[in-house]
């Protein structure tokens, strides 16, 4: 049994990374490998100089830098572990790799904001909301809140929770694993978070960040959207709906993995949201032929849940394949 582990170990530390994640989330009170990163990213913004090109040349070398630092950190703490004892390092490779999935927080967060809105307590599901999006929350009606939410799963399942697996998925088939390359996501996902923006102070500083983690996503994106529209058994209607609306998003990833979202519930995203006081407008994704509720939030959860779980039979097929018929890319 034990021969059996280490000789699918990068098969077993995904899988086990994913069930932990899903299982647990992330732990209060446990560093967090995202917080590290933020933690750097806010100390090198602070000196980033008042010039355009002082801030493009920061963000150049604080995006490369973090992105290729967290994946070669990892690298070798991971081989330093391995050192000392194989379990040891795989048993780091899972909480690792399991905090570079978003699962349980996203659910949770989808979950925290619809509790209030069940018991009728309008001003807390508000209060709720703007804990974890960006726009003006004081005076949402219960169909703006339920949008808002769908919305937040829509946009994040894909760099929070289906990209960072592609990654570890394709990094398991590469000679330094699947943590690096799923971390060197997680950096370029939260610098895009942090500082990807088009309004000043972040418009010179986060370009490259920006346009790097677009790039990254772009692929993910577009295999998580085939992939649950291959799950709703109406694929062509919604790659239609997708082809037709998303590209009005000026995002290039964001727009398509929520109109997908939209095109398989049957319901329709963006529109009018408020921030900081400012009004703009999203466009319209997908056809308004039902209302959003709480129960196609939860609908929407599980087509996550789904999609992550068809990834991870593939990938499991190819290591069991890899096992007992040839030699694929694995390479411990």
């Amino acid at each position: 049994m034990f021969n059996f582990i280490l000789n699918n170990s990068r098969g077993m530390i995904l899988l086990a990374a994913a069930s932990l994640d899903y299982l647990i989330g992330d732990p209060q009170n446990w560093l967090h490998p995202v917080q590290v990163m933020g933690w750097i990213i806010t100390q090198i913004t602070k000196i980033a100089g008042e010039q355009k090109w002082q801030r493009r040349l920061t963000g150049i070398i604080l995006g490369s830098g973090l992105i290729v630092g967290s994946g070669l950190f990892s690298y070798y703490l991971i081989n330093i572990a391995n050192f000392y004892h194989p379990i040891f390092s795989m048993l780091l490779q899972i909480i690792l790799l399991a905090s570079c999935f978003a699962g349980r927080s996203l659910r949770n967060a989808a979950l925290d904001v619809l509790q209030p809105l069940t018991e009728n307590n309008l001003e807390l599901a508000r209060q709720k909301l703007s804990q974890y999006v960006g726009r003006d929350t004081n005076n949402l009606s219960e169909t703006d809140i339920l949008r808002a939410v769908l919305e937040t799963v829509a946009e994040n399942t894909t760099d929070g929770v289906t990209a960072p697996l592609f990654y570890a998925i394709l990094g398991a088939f590469l000679p330094f694993g699947s943590v690096p390359l799923a971390l060197a996501y997680k950096a370029a996902s939260t610098l895009d978070s942090m500082i990807g923006y088009r309004s000043e102070p972040f418009a010179d500083l986060g370009w490259f960040s920006a346009k790097f983690e677009d790039l990254l996503t772009w692929f993910p994106c577009r295999l998580t959207v085939l992939t649950l529209a291959l799950i709703s058994r109406k694929p062509q209607q919604v790659w239609q709906i997708c082809q037709r609306d998303a590209i009005k998003d000026p995002s290039p990833n964001s727009g398509w993995s929520e109109c997908a979202y939209a095109a398989i519930l049957g319901v329709q995203l963006g529109g009018i949201n408020t921030y900081k006081g400012v009004i703009k407008e999203k466009p319209l994704l997908g056809d308004s032929l039902e209302l959003i509720t709480a129960q196609k939030i939860q609908q929407a959860l599980t087509l996550t849940r789904f999609c992550c779980l068809i990834w991870l039979a593939i990938f499991l097929a190819l290591v069991f394949y890899n096992t007992w018929f040839g030699d694929l890319a694995f390479s411990d």
